[in-house]
């Protein structure tokens, strides 16, 4: 087995991992982020009397 081999592979292992680590952290940043503005939105668009009463004879 070659040790320079090895090295350069658990190199590799490591730096895949710390940028899949990343992209992770950064996809749920912005799944949080997606999540605020639905809620917000959500909140912003309660209004009880809309869709209560509508005329079904046309």
């Amino acid at each position: 087995m070659d040790i320079a081999k090895v090295s350069m592979a658990l190199s590799d292992i490591k730096t895949l991992s710390t940028v899949g680590t990343a992209m992770l952290s950064k996809s749920l940043d912005d799944q949080e982020a997606l999540g605020e503005g639905m809620t917000k939105m959500l909140e912003l668009s309660v209004n009880p009397a809309v869709g209560a009463n509508f005329d079904t004879y046309a």
